[in-house]
């Protein structure tokens, strides 16, 4: 089976982490849109599994916690049921982890808003960390019987519950699409003894705000939602390689990974490439 080399690899991995829809990697890179999707999902699985095993024994302190919403195939409303045989389509939520001091982000998922994804979630989260932590959720109710049931007492949680008003456009105008007006925040310490000073989600949300800018398939108003669950979760996995171990935070002046002490140097693509071609070498040599 032909396959791409290295270099080619790099080049299209590298427009992918950068935002680059699937079409405007195969115009700049030369590399079919077969391909691309297949690599996508390669190196997705890749990058999901090195992280893994890379986020365990934390010792984060401050940990803030948010949930995103995407869609796949169709908005829930519209899903038909010839989408639904195809497999997963509908609503789709982000879980997302971060370390307030670090920038890391340790783990995520992708499930439902309900009590299942957030036991599991927070499951997995308890998991990687060596310690106690500050933990910081937004006032969805599933997260206290979550944190209650796997961190139990060892941890100092508290929900950040914004207030909000009317809309950002009185007039009306601005209803569809502008968020409504922030008007406070009641801070409410559930378990153990959180300092009001780190009570926030502020972290989460702007990383939030750098997941629509940096994954094509959260860009609202476009066409460019996933298709597919399997390829919705390699590029989550693709952004969250590069966001960890590649790129260069602007205030940490290093990667995330770095500043947490997961490892020693900046990595590049080229390393995710490697990794790939690794696990390629040992299935031809298990067959």
């Amino acid at each position: 089976m032909n396959r791409l080399d290295s270099k080619a690899r790099t080049a299209v991995i590298s427009a992918l982490v950068e935002g680059c829809s699937i079409r405007s990697t195969v115009r700049m890179t030369g590399v079919s849109k077969k391909c691309v999707m297949r690599l996508l999902v390669e190196a997705g699985a890749v990058a999901s599994k090195f992280q893994d095993q890379m986020f365990r024994n934390l010792t984060c302190q401050r940990v803030q916690v948010d949930e995103m919403w995407a869609f796949i195939g169709a908005k829930q409303k519209n899903v038909t049921p010839a989408l639904e045989a195809k497999g997963h389509a509908g609503d789709i939520w982000l879980w997302v982890a971060i370390d307030a001091d670090t920038k890391i982000v340790p783990c995520w998922m992708l499930g439902g808003r309900n009590w299942q994804t957030a036991q599991t979630f927070i499951k997995d989260l308890k998991g990687r960390l060596a310690n106690r932590v500050q933990l910081t959720s937004d006032g969805l109710r599933w997260y206290l019987h979550a944190v209650n049931l796997h961190f139990q007492d060892d941890v100092d949680y508290a929900m950040l519950q914004k207030i909000y008003g009317g809309s950002a456009d009185e007039s009306g105008g601005g209803v569809r699409y502008s968020p409504a007006q922030c008007i406070g925040c009641k801070r409410k310490p559930m378990i153990g003894d959180p300092d009001p000073d780190h009570i926030s989600t502020s972290f989460a949300e702007r990383q939030n705000l750098s997941v629509r800018m940096n994954i094509r398939r959260y860009t609202r108003l476009t066409n460019a939602f996933s298709r597919k669950i399997e390829n919705h979760a390699a590029a989550v996995a693709l952004y969250y390689f590069s966001y960890n171990f590649v790129k260069i935070h602007r205030t940490l002046r290093t990667s995330p990974a770095m500043a947490a002490g997961v490892v020693d140097r900046l990595m590049e693509v080229s390393d995710l490439v490697a990794m790939l071609e690794a696990d390629e070498r040992g299935l031809e040599r298990a067959a």
